[in-house]
């Protein structure tokens, strides 16, 4: 049966990250670092049979992209559904101010209820879920027994690691999300499959992972 192999890229460092200030769907751009870890992940790709690249359209991953496009000569396509997730209340915050101003909303956060809606226009884990998992099978489909590469964020990638892994959205985080790390999986049949995680070898200075 035809495997179709997907990169997964989180974008490059901001300084919000650096900050550990929740970005959501607010446009920040890469700081230096961000650019350098795209560029050595674009670099890294370059000899990689890849036939198409896809990216969040938010300028953060676009720009990791657009590195990444100049390495593989392709057309970035944009795509809103890898999008990180709306953060609601939270976003432009950081996580310990969050914790402070809103300690319900943020308990249930941390705590990982699928089916908690961060309020003001939040999405739950599993509205999240669905989104990105629409997304990944409509490319998938698009690119049967092809390699593709996806640019995209921290939590969109929370999310993908326990889709493949089959483990529940309400389970701990035991995997890293550094900025600009490698992430391999795989898909046939609609059934998913983990090849790597968390790759960082390619970067010479390891990516942030500020997630809780």
């Amino acid at each position: 049966m035809p495997i179709t192999r997907i990169c997964l890229v989180r974008h490059g460092e901001t300084a919000w990250n650096a900050d550990k200030r929740i970005q959501g769907q607010i446009d920040v751009g890469l700081n230096a670092a961000g650019l350098a870890q795209a560029e050595a992940a674009a670099n890294w790709l370059s000899g990689q049979a890849v036939v198409a690249l896809y990216s969040s359209n938010l300028l953060r991953a676009r720009q990791t992209a657009e590195c990444i496009a100049a390495s593989l000569h392709l057309i970035p396509t944009f795509r809103p559904e890898f999008r990180e997730r709306r953060y609601g209340l939270f976003e432009s915050l950081t996580y310990d101010e969050s914790r402070a101003r809103y300690p319900a909303e943020y308990r249930l956060f941390e705590g990982r209820d699928p089916d908690f809606v961060i309020p003001y226009g939040g999405e739950s884990l599993r509205q999240l879920h669905e989104r990105v998992s629409t997304g990944l099978l409509r490319v998938a489909a698009d690119h049967r027994g092809q390699t593709i590469v996806v640019v995209t964020h921290g939590g969109v990638l929370d999310v993908v690691n326990r889709l493949v892994r089959g483990n529940p959205l309400s389970s701990p985080r035991d995997f890293l999300i550094p900025n600009a790390g490698i992430n391999w999986i795989s898909v046939a049949d609609d059934r998913w499959g983990l090849e790597s995680w968390g790759d960082t070898g390619h970067l010479t200075v390891v990516g942030l992972d500020e997630l809780p």
